[in-house]
């Protein structure tokens, strides 16, 4: 996975000890809380969007629990690396975060995370009904880590 540059970046983004990772989508958000001192991340309950917007109010909550220092938001690219109209709104939402919460974001090439996802789930007997149970805070999740990882 390739990280792009975003506003608000550091010279050595994992300095940033608590961060909130985002998968976003349209219909809901992944969310994953990850410290830069262990490289991890764990899912949170995914948010509700309606048409790609959350409910800020449920994000606000977010982030005066975890207190993170950083957003990273997952980028999806096309798999030839190009951009595309989910990568807008992707970008479009890590500005909002930066705008409302004065944090750096960073963008984090997200291509196969949600499919992974779900190949985590099933290789261990998981429920493949992915609609009623979602992947995306582990999808957030692998995100963060792979940023952590790739940002060292």
């Amino acid at each position: 996975m390739l990280e792009t540059s975003s506003i608000g970046e550091t010279e050595k983004p994992n300095t940033e000890t608590s961060v909130l990772g985002f998968d976003f989508g349209t219909t809901r958000i992944g969310v994953a809380i990850g410290q830069s001192i262990t490289g991890t991340a764990r899912p949170l309950d995914p948010l509700k969007a309606k048409d790609g917007i959350p409910n800020w109010d449920d994000i606000n909550k977010l982030v005066e629990e975890w207190q993170p220092d950083a957003f990273v938001v997952g980028l999806p690219l096309d798999m030839d690396g190009s951009e595309n109209e989910m990568c807008l709104r992707a970008t479009k939402f890590a500005k909002r975060l930066h705008g409302r919460f004065n944090k750096p974001y960073h963008m984090m090439d997200e291509r196969l995370s949600s499919y992974e996802a779900k190949g985590q789930v099933i290789s261990r007997g998981g429920n493949r009904n992915f609609k009623d149970n979602s992947v995306d805070g582990l999808a957030a999740q692998m995100i963060l880590e792979t940023w952590f990882m790739e940002s060292v």
